[in-house]
């Protein structure tokens, strides 16, 4: 073989894609490439893309690495590894390449799909199942694990850690399986050419590699959850499935109900008796979860409604991101129904954010949603040890035999002492009908005014504090997003910035209830907005226009799943608006 060509100047990041049929263990490298990354001191993060069907068929693991945090794909990638040609062409929008990408393929399945290529990118076919036959007992997969990590500039004794760690098999197949990752490291030497990271030292501390999913289910724990009742369904799945063990650990259990309907019903009766309690679904279930959360509501009742957002309407895209659960979440329970909406603006920040969802929902004994998406729930990030924000679940109470108890008495607060079902001399009843203060059925306008404005109250005057959003840089232009969309939209603001424009930007953890006092302050000295989120409808930003007065002409950059938004297009919506912030209201596209 000829000597591989020079390597392009070091980059800020390394894009790696990974494709393949289903079977082909394509996840399984891409997961290993991760926690050698993270062995290796560099932060990274793996979203899982697939085909619309149940099992089997296409897949990809798309990587990306950097010595900094990472919340978002780039704009393209720098190698393309395909372990076969079997409908990875159906992936040529979610991987784009340039023109000094490398595309390798198995050279007996002929050349890489012309979609790839067209742009310059370099095209390597080797025999690879050949080549891993020619090793007895090792996998296809091993020799891409040592091809793609040797290309991305993956330390050698990191990938070797990292398939020692997960290997449960025997001690051959461990030693054969070493052997296809080193040829696969040698074969990528020998084809060179691509970019690296710069070089540095390997960052220190603790790390852990999670997924969104995995983070808010580690957050609810922390926040006090101690029961779980859910119903199988994409993207949420799997945060079910890390919970259920997790939660024996702590004393707590998970109950896997017949149906959406029964699930959130039975976090109903668990919060009623005292224990914290969460649900997580998609759209779908969602939809149909709404009567109970408006129980919860009207009940008083704290419960924790977990929505991994996905494709929609109806069944939609299952395994793909969109954020388009907003408007249904703040306002799509029948009645008027005050509730919490939150969401994480990362897969670290799935931590966090669940776990305040807990604590604000038993401190305000009410419903919460937190708006989570399958970018970040099913995709996995070496992120930095998160430090526990101290918030757990603390619910007012009343003792026992509290003279002239009223469940539901109007309060300054709108909070009002709550009784756990056995507690002598305070019974009451607790269901979907207006009362009065002491927990009566009451038809009367006088009661249905009082506790509408209760139930309103309490959310209304309660002190969210700073975690409301995070707001980074200054200047009299501002980007509002929310949710997976920030880490792009943050790239974007950085690179804005180095081309001269000076940005601000919110991105909103609390949708609901909305904070115009610190709105106002948040956007004092802003004369333009920018609204960029992920849904066809720009749902945030008309919520956001009929909730709070927005300054100048606020502008909306918005598309729907399941393609991502990537920064670079980010970084020229802003140009674009800032040198016509002047026009007429619109979509910048």
């Amino acid at each position: 073989m000829n000597s591989p060509p020079k390597n392009p100047e070091p980059r800020d990041s390394v894009s790696v894609a990974i494709a393949g049929s289903g079977g082909s263990g394509v996840m399984t490298a891409g997961t290993m490439l991760l926690d050698a990354a993270a062995r290796a001191g560099l932060y990274g993060l793996m979203v899982r893309t697939s085909g619309p069907q149940i099992r089997g068929g296409e897949a990809a693991a798309l990587l990306r690495f950097a010595r900094r945090p990472i919340d978002a794909l780039d704009d393209s990638f720098d190698l393309l590894l395909a372990m076969d040609w079997g409908n990875v062409n159906r992936f040529a929008d979610e991987i784009p390449l340039h023109a000094a990408s490398i595309v390798i393929g198995d050279a007996d399945e002929g050349t890489a799909p012309e979609v790839f290529t067209a742009g310059g990118a370099r095209s390597v076919g080797l025999t690879l199942k050949k080549m891993a036959k020619a090793i007895p007992g090792s996998w296809a997969n091993m020799l891409a694990l040592g091809l793609a990590g040797g290309l991305a500039g993956i330390p050698q004794d990191a990938l070797e850690a990292a398939l020692r760690a997960s290997w449960k098999r025997s001690e051959a197949g461990l030693q054969a399986n070493l052997a296809a990752l080193h040829k696969g490291l040698a074969e990528a030497a020998a084809i060179g050419g691509m970019a690296s990271l710069p070089a540095g030292a390997a960052a220190s501390g603790d790390r852990w590699l999670i997924s969104g999913n995995e983070a808010a289910g580690f957050g609810a724990i922390r926040g006090g959850v101690r029961f779980v009742a859910a119903y199988p369904i994409t993207p949420a799945t799997e945060l079910l499935e890390w919970m259920a063990p997790a939660l024996a650990k702590v004393g707590g259990s998970l109950l896997q109900a017949e149906d959406e309907l029964a699930s959130v019903n039975m976090i109903v009766g668990a919060a009623y008796g005292g224990v914290p309690s969460l649900t997580a679904t998609a759209g779908p279930g969602l939809a149909l979860m709404t009567e109970a959360i408006g129980l919860a509501v009207t009940a008083e009742v704290p419960i924790v409604v977990v929505d991994v957002m996905r494709g929609g309407p109806s069944t939609g895209i299952p395994a793909k991101s969109e954020q388009s659960d907003l408007s249904f979440a703040v306002s799509g329970l029948h009645g008027d129904a005050p509730r919490l909406v939150l969401a994480p603006n990362s897969i670290a920040d799935c931590i966090a954010t669940t776990q305040w969802a807990v604590h604000l929902a038993e401190a305000l004994q009410t419903a919460a949603i937190v708006l989570s998406d399958q970018f970040m729930g099913q995709s996995r990030a070496i992120i930095d040890r998160p430090a526990d924000s101290g918030k757990v679940a603390q619910r007012l109470t009343v003792a026992a035999n509290e003279p002239d108890y009223k469940r539901y008495r109007n309060t300054p607060s709108g909070v009002s002492p709550m009784a756990i079902p056995g507690t002598p001399g305070v019974v009451y009843t607790a269901d979907g009908l207006e009362h009065t203060e002491a927990g009566i059925p009451s038809s009367q306008a006088r009661d249905h005014q009082l506790q509408l404005d209760k139930r309103e109250r309490k959310l209304a005057l309660h002190d969210y504090g700073a975690a409301w959003a995070d707001i980074e840089g200054d200047g009299e232009f501002a980007v509002i997003t929310f949710g997976s969309v920030t880490g792009a939209v943050r790239e974007a603001v950085a690179r804005a910035a180095a081309q001269g424009f000076k940005v601000r930007l919110i991105s909103l953890r609390l949708l609901a209830p909305v904070q115009p006092a610190r709105f106002a302050e948040a956007l004092a000295g802003v004369s333009q907005v920018l609204v960029v989120e992920q849904n066809h409808g720009a749902q945030l930003y008309r919520y956001l226009r009929a909730m709070i007065d927005l300054p100048g002409r606020p502008a909306s950059f918005h598309r729907p799943g399941p393609l991502p938004l990537r920064p670079a297009e980010l970084t020229a919506a802003i140009a674009q608006w800032q040198r016509g912030a002047n026009a007429t209201e619109r979509q910048i596209a």
